[in-house]
């Protein structure tokens, strides 16, 4: 692992000259975390499966002065996935220092309604799309010789917050898988961490965040008594890819407002 003793305080909270892969960045936590490792002076490669989106995003960031390129993908797929690393190998070189596998949704069911399909949809875009991107992506990470895993989790994969079971089991297999590769690469200087987010102000949550009721329910249960905006989440996402986090690997950070806590809060006095 990069060793930060003896480096500069600037250089130790800096991306400058280092490279990025960020799927599903045009949206969302996906698009706040390519702005940020941007502005931090990262080189990025995003992807999406909507051409015209993600033209517009790439417009955007260029007219931002950010170094951001990208091209579209449908991480589902096998066949795209290997095309999108054969991508990002040219564009960097062989070299990747930081790989976001953020993509991900869910359906929200009773778990007796899910059927087959429902299964295998979410497996595929949550937990294969990640899994096998970096398996992929290893010979680039380790060849950058300072590499960088942050998978975009859920607290779902910690507790229950009727989100669906199968969205729980693919976001704690992440979690697991996170950890894993953390001890498995540490040797070839590659970190692995997985970022846990609560309900957070994006457009894949826009229809239940518009239901009132839902909503208080959500604020009662969290501490800071609001829903988080993407770039609250993005925040950590960067930070564990800066040399400052060279030491951090393995862990399942949440990022809730104090959610996965709160425990027990009773609206008497205990004496």
């Amino acid at each position: 692992m990069a060793n930060p003793e003896g480096s500069s305080r600037g250089s130790r909270w800096s991306l400058k000259g280092s490279t990025a892969l960020v799927t599903g960045g045009t949206r969302g936590i996906g698009h706040a975390v390519v702005e940020e490792l941007a502005e931090f002076g990262a080189t990025v490669y995003t992807c999406s499966r909507n051409e015209e989106e993600l033209n517009a995003r790439l417009k955007e960031w260029k007219e931002k002065g950010f170094l951001v390129s990208g091209s579209v993908c449908d991480v589902t797929s096998p066949a795209q996935r290997e095309n999108l690393i054969k991508q990002v190998d040219s564009a960097f070189n062989g070299k990747l220092n930081i790989l976001v596998n953020n993509v991900g949704t869910t359906v929200r069911k009773p778990t007796i309604e899910y059927t087959t399909e429902d299964y295998s949809k979410l497996m595929a875009i949550n937990l294969d799309s990640a899994y096998h991107l970096s398996q992929l992506a290893y010979p680039l990470l380790k060849a950058s010789g300072n590499g960088s895993i942050v998978f975009i989790s859920s607290v779902a994969g910690q507790t229950s917050v009727a989100s669906g079971a199968i969205y729980a089991a693919n976001k704690a297999a992440i979690d697991q898988l996170s950890r894993y590769l953390a001890c498995e690469w540490a040797k070839d200087n590659i970190r692995s961490n997985s970022v846990s987010p609560w309900y957070t102000n994006t457009s894949v949550h826009t229809q239940l965040l518009t239901n009132k009721e839902i909503v208080n329910e959500i604020i009662s249960r969290t501490p800071i008594k609001r829903i988080a905006e993407a770039h609250e989440v993005s925040s950590l996402v960067t930070f564990l890819c800066l040399p400052a986090a060279s030491y951090m690997t393995g862990q399942v950070i949440c990022v809730d407002g104090g959610f996965s806590v709160y425990g027990f809060q009773p609206s008497v006095r205990i004496t």
